[in-house]
């Protein structure tokens, strides 16, 4: 960002995480997750185990690839055997550029938000945090150019 300061260091990612969050148990089928997924227009479902907290997701890719290239049927496998495990998770205070990091070290592209008691409450993705950016960036954008054609109005005036 090369001298600019970036609101993204600051702002925490419950300010920007998706709260419609989608679930399914680690019993269900890869199928059930499959029909869920498309009904609700979701790229992925947080897997809960029975006390409600998330220990898994499961994405359109995990299908794909551990279902779909196989020859199983998807009624015949269970979740559990397809989601990635253990899944990333943050507090909804983490800022954005630290969910960024976790992402990239960790090699992930959705990051479960919970609350203290480890139940999820949101969560987001690699494309919430490009989309952020990026208005994020116009702003700051407009903003500059607001300031120094500001400055630039009030050197004229005062004859600097």
């Amino acid at each position: 960002m090369c001298g600019e300061s970036s609101t993204a260091s600051i702002t925490p990612v419950g300010e920007i995480m998706s709260e419609q969050l989608e679930t399914i148990n680690f019993s269900n089928t890869a199928q059930e997750s499959a029909i869920k997924m498309s009904d609700r227009n979701v790229s992925s479902l947080v897997v809960l185990d029975d006390n409600g907290r998330a220990i898994g997701i499961i994405t359109e890719r995990d299908l794909v690839r551990r279902v779909c290239t196989r020859e199983v049927s998807s009624n015949s496998v269970n979740v559990e055997n397809v989601i990635s495990s253990p899944v990333k998770t943050v507090s909804p205070e983490i800022s954005i550029d630290e969910v960024a990091d976790v992402m990239v070290s960790n090699k992930v592209r959705h990051i479960v938000i919970v609350d203290n008691n480890q139940k999820p409450v949101g969560i987001i993705s690699a494309t919430d945090i490009v989309a952020y950016v990026r208005e994020n960036s116009e702003n700051v954008a407009k903003m500059s150019s607001d300031v120094i054609e500001a400055l630039e109005r009030e050197g004229r005036h005062t004859g600097i």
